[in-house]
């Protein structure tokens, strides 16, 4: 991974987890969201961007979410350098084995790097 993309997973990293600490469950998983997609390729990343989505999922009490997070932390750390579905967005709210369109401004950081 890229000088450039791990400082583009960390900033959303630390935006979700500002958002999470000050209690806003909402914004934090769209910036956890950024940083799955930005980390999918990279196991500790991915990993750590569901470990996030895990306890987003315990403080909300979305046990939906809980389990979701820990077959997809699972999954992670067994398949992310095998392969993994371009662009998905790593909730359980959305099929693990879907690719999804990449938002325009991590498609230019991920075609770069």
């Amino acid at each position: 991974m890229s000088p450039q993309l791990k400082a583009a997973f960390a900033n959303e990293m630390q935006q979700a987890k500002d958002y999470f600490r000050a209690g806003d469950i909402n914004s934090a998983f769209i910036h956890l969201e950024r940083a799955h997609i930005l980390g999918q390729r990279d196991t500790l990343r991915h990993t750590w961007s569901h470990w996030w989505m895990f306890r987003v999922g315990l403080r909300s009490r979305d046990f939906r979410e809980v389990r979701g997070q820990v077959l997809r932390m699972v999954a992670a750390l067994l398949f992310s350098r095998i392969w993994v579905p371009e662009g998905n967005t790593g909730g359980a709210n959305v099929s693990p084995l879907k690719p999804m369109p990449i938002p325009a401004d991590l498609l230019e950081l991920l075609k770069k790097n």
